[in-house]
């Protein structure tokens, strides 16, 4: 008997297809930033029998890599980025986050670290959801434990959610080794070099 997934498409299809849909979308980052074809099938191919060695004890162990980001590998940050800068391009949020020196600021990102710019609550919902959408047209999933807002005094309380799920609100976080805080305390960021 074969697992069925919410259409009635067998899982082991769902999760071929899912395979598929993240190589078409690397490759079609790759491209529309300009990588030519030549490399894009050179990657391909590399890519295609990955394998790993794992030195246990005496004998090593070959193992296939079929799925995920290969840890480790040099170029898998430069593939993961190229990926997430092509679908962060579809996102529509020119008319969102705030101006800073004349330019819409909607977001930062590096790598996977990406922060949101909203002037309130509900755009920032808004956005949220957006970037949640498109992440998973990707394969990629958010995880909401380690997702956070944090306010200045000017926005008025409201409860914050993705999809029924309250995110959770803090006074300050870590971003690229820098503590980001609301207050004008300065004295911790000067601690920190």
């Amino acid at each position: 008997m074969e697992a069925l997934g919410s259409q009635g498409v067998p899982t082991q299809y769902i999760k071929i297809l899912r395979e598929l849909y993240k190589n078409f979308t690397t490759e079609e980052s790759l491209g529309s930033q300009g990588v030519p074809t030549q490399y894009i099938k050179i990657l391909r191919e590399l890519y295609k029998n990955f394998t790993t060695k794992i030195p246990p004890f005496y004998n090593d162990i070959n193992v296939d890599v079929k799925r995920g980001v290969r840890q480790g590998d040099t170029i898998s940050p430069k593939l993961f980025t190229a990926t997430l800068q092509n679908f962060m391009r579809t996102l529509e949020w020119d008319n969102m986050g705030v101006k800073i020196d004349g330019r819409q600021m909607h977001h930062l990102r590096f790598a996977d670290d990406i922060v949101l710019i909203t002037p309130d609550i509900s755009q920032a919902e808004r956005m949220l959801a957006d970037f949640d959408k498109a992440c998973g047209k990707i394969g990629l999933r958010l995880n909401l434990k380690k997702t956070m807002f944090m306010k200045n005094g000017l926005v008025s309380f409201a409860p914050f959610t993705l999809n029924g799920t309250n995110i959770s609100e803090c006074s300050s976080y870590v971003y690229l080794g820098r503590e980001i805080i609301m207050m004008n305390d300065l004295a911790p960021a000067l601690s920190r070099g």
